[in-house]
């Protein structure tokens, strides 16, 4: 098979998998108010907004949308810092950090099974590629360009 024939083919199956309407959990899951709130919980319960940003890649502008609705559910708290005024210190409540890890534990569970259907191989093999992914994406985007 030519290398334009196995990247027709892998835009096809992308659009197939798109289809499935899977992707809106998973960005949920990875970039929403829930990892937000996850992101604080794994940084010792307390962060800064940029550090949420930066992380989350996602303007402030998010992420002060984000942290106004954790705070109206009670899951964090925003103190300005004593040390230097200009700075939000966001810490996450106990309600926030069982949620948290109730969040955590779901969101485990969901790639376990996700890896168990693929098979001991096939997860396998999938956790590599995605890996690989990661490294070679940046340098796609240095290569090419839809504009």
């Amino acid at each position: 098979m030519t290398r334009d024939k196995l990247a027709v083919e892998l835009l096809e199956n992308m659009q197939a998998l798109h289809r499935t309407k899977t992707h809106i959990h998973v960005n949920e899951a990875l970039c929403g108010e829930a990892f937000g709130l996850q992101y604080i919980a794994m940084n010792g319960g307390s962060v800064l907004p940029g550090d949420i940003s930066s992380e989350m890649n996602v303007s402030s502008a998010r992420v002060a949308v984000t942290l106004n609705n954790l705070e109206g559910k009670g899951l964090i708290t925003r103190q300005i810092d004593k040390n230097d005024r200009r700075k939000v210190i966001v810490e996450i409540t106990p309600q926030g950090k069982e949620f948290a890890e109730k969040h955590w534990k779901s969101i485990v569970g969901g790639a376990s099974i996700f890896l168990e259907l693929l098979g001991e191989n096939d997860a396998k093999e999938f956790v590599r590629i995605l890996g690989r992914m990661s490294e070679v994406m940046p340098e796609l985007w240095k290569k090419w360009s839809l504009s």
